[in-house]
């Protein structure tokens, strides 16, 4: 038997190896996801983005352990969750601290819930390379509902609205209310925001202030905006809603469930699930092809060309753009 079909099968050892080789961009890896990708396209993608100390792992903790109780709006049974957890790497040793397991730890043991941490190794906007590809196998897999945590570096992290169905931004009360919240790039990816921690002295304040940002933006985030030109007489756009939990404690969780319940149906009648689906392999295609090329290029000039010319820029010889510019046109440096 094919580690294809054990995958299928739910053969969890054989997607663990599957997720490894992936990371580690092995042919074996790849074969086996081209052969897994006509099996994809079900599942819910969901994003979990913030700045550090919101809360973001605890809050997928609780929600995961909310889903595993309910079935999905027309089923019989719970969804099966799998869990994208990405942390960040060290710029020096390359190493990371997969904490995320520890925090998680509620969820051992249960065979509808997997979760795999990943090292961004290096990649910009919240997300490591593999983190799509990571998800187009738990997808295969059978598992309904995946929920990708980001890195939480900040204001930077907006890469995860290219590959969710659904984003969730996660605020919490004391930092920086008045100006984060109006910052272009957070509320704009977001489809349901969440006030964390909202036991703590000032929620009120930053629910308020959210709320406020969002009637002066007209509340709608910037995919709606596009998703509500899909025509028809249906509904135009989601009004992206401001809820309050306390993950530790658990509370809030029934209601983030049903939001992001409610917004995968919107998504569905609207149109917009197509479109986001489009939007996230173009991404996902223009990632890897950015990748492909950068190595095709440098792999094809093992003459030190390429250190030469960075050299140059070094000594200010060259711009980096003109550098770029001359490489491109093969012309001698």
């Amino acid at each position: 038997m094919t580690s294809t079909d054990l995958i299928l099968q739910g053969d969890r050892l054989a997607l663990a190896r599957l997720l490894t080789q992936i990371e580690n961009e092995s042919p074996e890896g790849l074969e086996t996801l081209g052969a897994l990708y006509p099996h994809t396209g079900q599942a819910h993608i969901v994003g979990i983005t913030g700045a550090p100390g919101t809360g973001k792992s605890t809050l997928v903790n609780q929600l995961a352990l909310h889903l595993r109780k309910r079935p999905m709006p027309g089923e019989d049974t719970p969804p099966r969750v799998g869990i994208v957890a990405v942390d960040p790497s060290s710029p020096f040793s390359g190493g990371a601290i997969l904490g995320d397991r520890i925090r998680m730890r509620d969820l051992a043991g249960d065979p509808g819930v997997f979760i795999r941490s990943m090292a961004s190794r290096g990649a910009l906007g919240g997300l490591a390379r593999a983190t799509s590809a990571v998800g187009l196998a738990l997808d295969a897999a059978g598992f309904q509902i995946i929920l990708i945590e980001t890195v939480g570096a900040g204001q930077a992290e907006v890469d995860i609205a290219s590959n969710a169905h659904t984003t969730v931004v996660i605020e919490v009360p004391s930092m920086g209310d008045a100006i984060q919240a109006n910052k272009a790039g957070i509320l704009e990816i977001a489809d349901i925001l969440v006030v964390n921690k909202a036991d703590m002295p000032g929620a009120d304040t930053t629910v308020a202030t959210l709320r406020l940002s969002l009637e002066m933006s007209g509340s709608a985030n910037a995919h709606a905006a596009v998703e509500g030109r899909v025509g028809g007489g249906r509904k135009s756009s989601w009004e992206t809603p401001v809820l309050e939990t306390v993950a530790i404690k658990g509370e809030g969780m029934p209601d983030l469930a049903d939001r992001i319940f409610a917004h995968r149906e919107y998504l569905t009648t609207s149109g917009g699930w197509e479109i986001r689906e489009g939007k996230r392999v173009r991404s996902q295609m223009e990632s890897l092809l950015r990748d492909e090329l950068v190595k095709r290029f440098l792999k094809g000039r093992p003459d030190g060309r390429f250190e030469d010319i960075v050299q140059m820029v070094v000594d200010r010889e060259r711009s980096p753009a003109q550098a770029i510019e001359e490489l491109l046109k093969g012309e001698n440096l």
